[in-house]
């Protein structure tokens, strides 16, 4: 089964037992989390499919946090020809690794 969620202003594809990386939630590492904003279920053949308006009522799936990290560093850079004028910055996004258990 796999289903479609949201978190973070962003919505994943998610299916039981699959590691994912969302943005950073509140949480401890070891800690359970629900997600209930489940936009989307059905089956792996793609029958019993089940759409929300907007959410489905009833259903979440649970998860483990597993990791709480910071990502890859970005670097940003602007530059003007011309002019002398560099600028560069960096930026390491915060994530949480969850393990996704089942839907219910």
């Amino acid at each position: 089964m796999f289903a479609v969620i949201e978190t973070g202003g962003k919505q994943y594809l998610v299916t039981s037992g699959a590691l994912l990386k969302v943005e950073k939630l509140p949480a401890e590492v070891g800690s359970e989390i629900v997600f209930d904003k489940v936009l989307l279920t059905a089956e792996d053949d793609g029958t019993k499919v089940q759409v929300g308006k907007p959410y489905l009522e009833g259903v979440s799936i649970t998860a483990t946090v597993e990791e709480q990290g910071r990502g890859t560093k970005i670097r940003v850079v602007k530059y003007k020809r011309k002019v002398r004028y560099k600028r560069a910055r960096g930026h390491r996004q915060h994530f949480t690794k969850v393990k996704l258990g089942a839907v219910k």
